[in-house]
């Protein structure tokens, strides 16, 4: 058992100095991410069933190309065929029908227009999307690599395409749908004033009307399948995150852990659903935050607050057939607001403190490397770090003048990952300007 997370333990068996000796010996250096050796890192986990790369903040380029680069090694080389990240699933549904050369459906709106844009809106994310188009492009449909959201904040869009679905295959269900989720159409564009409403009493809650039309969907299945297997599979997922999302808004105002845990119970629940229903050899590639991908039982946020993650429920479903890898960094810039539904800001990040894990490996003078955790890799040195330490966390909100206190949480970083990516100094991502481009094709998902 380790020690409480509460704090960091203070002593070490040798010197921090030594530490770092270890921790440089062990580090496995990286390439340019340009070069086709980078991707080779993770032939190690080239026989999981799911990998889930993280990032330590929303707004870096360097973990959106490094991410980008390993994904398209897993893909080209160990038939991983499922991209999952941390998006709306209607947003990222746009994206899915590009790369897989599927039309573009009827009065498409261009997607990831909510806040944070820039963090799937942005050229590397653009990048390997047009990646993903050229590699299916040659291929049969059943061999093509898809993109899913894994996220639950699309409840306007989700009710929209259920709606839309019924209509088409159903009239008489999509009249009784409109009935079930009037209860929330006068939400639907500020659903977080819903659960606020009905906090106070000022509004009845929709739980049993948006549960009944999942139960109703999902019980027509044998009927809607003449319709085609995928359009019923979007329709009855968007029927899921309707139902989650109305629970996580009359949580979210509550405190406590239940809103964080609903949000990664939905998401890993549609991960799963993505590998089930997928091929035989369905395989995924995650992208999501450290703080959704890192075990969660190894953190402050676990075993202090009572709080799960995608990391941790992968663990406990895949076991060793899921990696958890996180990507961190010491300095540089990052794209970040300082208020949520503010405007990206390009922030100077604050040199990591003296008693976080960031700060050790900034101590290597390697500017970029790979650490492998797992049991069996450098023993003396994983011990070591399984002292705990502070780590630190930025989300599309950077406030760095108040970083310590706002940005850290106390972490065992060994049993968090299995394996860490490090980039000494790193860049703020590149926001994608709106506009359509001369010469791409009318499904081009990145237009205004």
């Amino acid at each position: 058992m380790n020690p409480s997370l509460h704090e960091p333990t203070s002593g070490q068996a040798v010197p921090e100095s030594d530490l770092i000796e270890r921790i440089a010996s062990a580090a496995e250096r990286l390439p340019a991410m340009e070069s086709s050796a980078f991707g080779t890192a993770v032939d190690r986990f080239a026989n999981c069933r799911v990998v889930l790369l993280g990032e330590a903040s929303h707004g870096t380029l360097e973990f959106y190309e490094a991410r980008a680069a390993l994904t398209r090694h897993l893909i080209e080389h160990h038939g991983f065929n499922i991209v999952a990240v941390e998006a709306d699933w209607p947003d990222a549904a746009v994206l899915d029908r590009y790369v897989r050369q599927l039309p573009a459906p009827e009065h498409q709106e261009p997607p990831f227009r909510r806040f944070p844009t820039w963090m799937w809106r942005n050229t590397c994310v653009e990048r390997f999307i047009e990646w993903m188009r050229q590699y299916n492009a040659d291929r049969s449909p059943e061999q093509r690599a898809s993109f899913h959201g894994l996220d639950i904040y699309s409840l306007g869009s989700s009710i929209s395409t259920v709606l839309g679905y019924l209509n088409d295959v159903d009239p008489d269900a999509a009249h009784q749908a409109r009935e079930r989720y009037g209860c929330l159409l006068p939400w639907r564009g500020n659903p977080s004033a819903y659960g606020l409403a009905v906090l106070s009493g000022r509004a009845r809650d929709c739980e049993d009307a948006v549960t009944a039309q999942l139960q109703a969907l999902l019980q027509k299945r044998l009927d809607y399948a003449g319709t085609g297997h995928e359009p019923f599979f979007d329709a009855a997922q968007n029927a899921h995150l309707v139902a989650s999302a109305e629970q996580y808004y009359r949580l979210m105002y509550r405190g406590g852990p239940d809103s964080w845990n609903l949000r990664d119970t939905h998401m890993f629940d549609t991960l799963a659903r993505l590998i089930e229903i997928g091929r035989p050899n369905a395989r995924a590639v995650v992208w999501a935050h450290n703080s959704h991908i890192g075990n969660a039982q190894a953190t402050a946020m676990g075993r202090d607050h009572g709080e799960v993650n995608i990391g941790q429920l992968c663990r406990e479903r895949f076991g060793a057939q899921a990696a958890l890898i996180g990507l961190s960094t010491s300095g540089g810039t990052v794209a970040a607001a300082s208020d949520w539904d503010g405007p990206m800001e390009i922030k100077t990040v604050v040199p990591a403190r003296s008693d976080s894990y960031e700060a050790l490996f900034h101590r290597t003078g390697i500017d970029r490397f790979l650490l492998d955790l797992r049991e069996g890799q450098h023993e003396d040195m994983r011990t070591l770090l399984t002292v705990p330490r502070q780590e630190r966390f930025i989300g599309v909100i950077y406030r760095p003048d108040t970083e310590f206190a706002s940005h850290y949480a106390v972490a065992c970083l060994p049993e968090q990952f299995d394996a860490l990516l490090w980039f000494d100094t790193t860049r703020a991502v590149d926001a994608l300007p709106t506009g359509m481009r001369a010469g791409v094709p009318d499904t081009y998902p990145f237009g205004v």
